[in-house]
């Protein structure tokens, strides 16, 4: 069966086909899609990387596609105009994924093809975070069907009280409560209602800006039955009045939207940690050297930094050339990471991801969005576990051949991780007088689970402190065996 995982538009859906993606478009939307994709507006953002290029499969390729097993069943269930073929994003990411920042560049980025389109005829016909992937730090809005021909004398745009439950409310929750992207999206696929936002609002905190038009006047209206009228057609004659009306309307999210722009430097328990952990600047150089020579060696492409903090050895891995997906169960450093990522246009996806409690798949019958596991799995030749396995082995009380396993199943190649005895400063101070627990936990007891799974490729003890590197291969299966 070819692997559906979109089917809310009745226009068309997405599927996976090998490693291509492709979507099938019926006939009406087929129309209306096409001008749009060799408009001017189009080309623009495709050549700034912000528009995920498509083509049309030719007769040749839909024939070889029609042979696939599921074709017929997606047929008729969809009236095929064509099928179009979008450039691959390597690793998708859902909006319960990221910190607040790349949430307000996602919104950034709706608004900016919604304004810029008007000028060619369309508009946007829905005004989601699930629209827009990563490529690295930079978002790649995917959803070419969202685009539709506008009436040019309707002054309205539909999608507006999606794009404030979406993007506002949510960017709103987190600059005045913490309220962080996962706890929205993981449970509302549409994000916050205006009444569930005025819950959180003091008396007279209602009656302020921005709380008084974006949160109070809709809960109070819905109260009332809502103004239904707004979903009617408006109409007007002057078609040049219709298109001021919604360029006053972009102009006015858009200025709602910096107002809840996520600012840098709120400190989190762990975005310091480079202040307070018990390596000195020495150390931290061998440490460095080391994983630097690794890289060199191994020259991976794709690389996953699993408790990347703030994202030092990330940075490393995307200027050896690699494409870095960086996750952190600590939001503060996974923002301050997209930050530096964003100014350095560096190739690193940082997620807000808890290895211990990885994103599930979500959506209907869990196929709109895999699981992280499942995106994961195999999808990179390196993985680095720098200062973490300790905090997995300690205080999440994962066993270390359950470490170790998964991490063979992610990488296909090379792992570069840091072992702590249990002796180290860190390790006592989060073992809080347990570390009779670990103390089976030596360099030998380490090295033989290891070989397990990988084969041995070099280690080093760091000086003065009860820390080794090691670099590790992935072993085959009579590699295995034999050890």
């Amino acid at each position: 069966m070819l692997p559906v995982s979109s089917f809310r538009d009745p226009d068309g859906c997405c599927f996976g086909w090998g490693k291509r993606i492709l979507r099938v478009v019926n006939p009406r939307a087929l129309a209306e899609i096409e001008p749009f994709l060799a408009s001017a507006v189009a080309a623009q953002f495709v050549a700034r990387q912000q528009l995920v290029t498509t083509r049309k499969l030719d007769s040749a390729e839909l024939d070889e596609l029609r042979q696939a097993e599921g074709f017929d069943e997606l047929a008729r269930r969809y009236e095929v105009g064509a099928v179009l073929e979008h450039a691959r994003v390597e690793f998708p990411s859902y909006p319960y994924e990221w910190p607040p920042e790349m949430l307000y560049s996602t919104g950034m980025l709706t608004l900016d093809l919604a304004q810029a389109c008007l000028a060619e005829g369309y508009g946007l016909k829905d005004a989601t975070p699930y629209n827009v992937l990563f490529r690295g730090s930079k978002p790649v809005f995917i959803d070419v069907l969202s685009f539709e021909r506008r009436r040019p004398s309707d002054p309205v745009w539909k999608p507006h009280a999606q794009f404030c439950r979406t993007f506002l409310l949510p960017l709103l929750a987190y600059k005045y409560w913490g309220v962080r992207p996962a706890d929205v999206f993981t449970k509302r696929r549409d994000g916050f209602e205006p009444n569930e936002v005025y819950r959180f609002c003091g008396p007279l905190q209602k009656l302020r800006p921005p709380f008084l038009a974006q949160v109070s006047l809709p809960t109070w209206l819905s109260r009332k039955g809502g103004d239904k009228s707004i979903y009617r057609d408006h109409i007007l004659q002057n078609h040049e009045q219709a298109r001021f009306i919604l360029e006053s309307l972009f102009n006015r999210l858009r200025r709602a939207l910096q107002r809840v722009e996520p600012k840098p430097g709120r400190s989190t328990v762990w975005s310091d940690y480079k202040e307070f952990c018990n390596y000195t600047e020495a150390n931290f150089s061998a440490k460095e050297e080391f994983v630097s020579a690794a890289l060199a060696e191994c020259k991976p492409s794709r690389v996953l930094d699993i408790g990347c903090n703030t994202g030092h050895f990330s940075e490393l891995a995307a200027r050896a050339g690699a494409q870095v997906v960086a996750i952190d169960s600590d939001l503060g450093c996974v923002s301050a990471l997209w930050r530096q990522a964003r100014e350095q246009n560096r190739n690193i996806l940082p997620l807000a991801v808890d290895l211990c409690r990885p994103s599930a798949a979500k959506g209907w019958r869990n196929r709109e969005c895999t699981s992280f596991l499942e995106r994961a799995t195999g999808a990179f030749d390196a993985v680095l576990m720098l200062a973490v396995l300790h905090h997995l082995l300690v205080t999440e009380r994962i066993p270390l051949d359950e470490v170790l396993d998964l991490v063979a199943e992610l990488t296909t190649g090379v792992l570069i991780i840091e072992f702590v005895e249990p002796g180290d400063e860190m390790f006592q101070t989060i073992a809080r007088g347990r570390e009779h627990l670990h103390a089976d936990l030596t360099p030998a007891a380490f090295e033989a689970a290891c070989r397990q799974r990988f084969q041995i490729v070099r280690a080093k003890q760091i000086d003065g402190t009860h820390r080794r590197l090691y670099l590790l291969k992935k072993a085959g299966p009579k590699e295995s065996l034999a050890a």
